[in-house]
């Protein structure tokens, strides 16, 4: 028999999924190529809004960094 606290341990256990770090550019990358596959018609412009939404002006302010380091 399987008790309760066992199956606690396991799951504490369990290594936790770590996203990349906010402003990196990684998850707009990875939102990105979601959307491609979901068939988006502009997937980079449509990631933009989610993160506009999500994040709000904290958005606009990483954009401008991205693009500061882009070039």
């Amino acid at each position: 028999m399987v008790s309760r606290a066992s199956i606690r341990q396991q799951v504490m256990k369990a290594p936790k999924k770590r996203k990349p770090k906010l402003g990196t550019g990684k998850r707009f990358k990875a939102l990105t190529s979601k959307l491609s596959k979901k068939g988006a018609k502009n997937p980079k412009a449509l990631a933009a809004w989610i993160g506009h939404k999500k994040y709000g002006n904290r958005m606009t302010k990483m954009a401008a960094k991205g693009r500061k380091r882009k070039v």
